[in-house]
């Protein structure tokens, strides 16, 4: 990928009308914590291609961390229209939205899941629902790596919109570190790590 997205940076291969190059070099920005050039190129992909702008949760994550939360909040909507059963949309929009007018209003606007079959997900929609507790996250988790890397992700998140820096920091340090993954998710809790310890800059 280095290599397609260095031959981009020349001008080879149409870069300048190919999608997949932007959203590749988003990837690449966002997981080096370049949240700014993230969404520039997540936006011109979109440009390139506009019906990848419903499934673009990522840009979505990236208004997040960019402090950008009503265009997230905008995003997620949308990516519900093609994805209405996912449990980590609807946390991604609560975060924006709690940003917006606090958690109890974001927790109104919930938006409904019903059916999100993977592991600890409903619990994970229970806890920011108010119905579960981040102990109960966990135990769901079981034994499974991936299942305890999605339940520390989405606790640390959680305080993370109740104001408990440290506990979020608690959480996402295991995410990012005993169970790291790796895919986009694990690169989100790795950002999320560098970008909020104590003294590094925000973007």
């Amino acid at each position: 990928m280095k290599l397609y997205l260095a031959l981009a940076a020349c001008g080879v291969l149409g870069a300048q009308t190919d999608p997949r190059i932007f959203n590749m070099r988003g990837a690449e920005n966002f997981r080096n914590a370049r949240i700014d050039a993230s969404i520039s190129d997540f936006t011109r992909a979109i440009e390139l291609d506009p019906e990848q702008e419903p499934h673009h949760w990522q840009r979505g994550i990236s208004y997040y961390y960019a402090g950008r939360f009503e265009e997230g909040r905008r995003q997620f909507e949308r990516h519900r229209l093609v994805n209405p059963e996912d449990v980590e949309n609807a946390v991604w929009h609560y975060l924006c939205y709690s940003r917006i007018d606090g958690s109890a209003k974001a927790r109104e606007a919930l938006i409904p899941i019903h059916d999100d079959g993977r592991v600890p997900m409903m619990q994970i929609y229970e806890m920011f629902r108010g119905k579960a507790t981040p102990a109960s996250v966990l135990k769901a988790g079981g034994a499974s790596r991936e299942a305890l890397f999605f339940a520390h992700l989405y606790i640390g998140l959680y305080y993370e919109a109740e104001g408990d820096a440290a506990k979020s920091l608690e959480h996402i340090s295991f995410a990012a570190g005993a169970f790291s993954q790796n895919h986009y998710m694990g690169d989100v809790a790795r950002v999320h790590l560098r970008l909020r310890k104590p003294g590094k800059n925000k973007r």
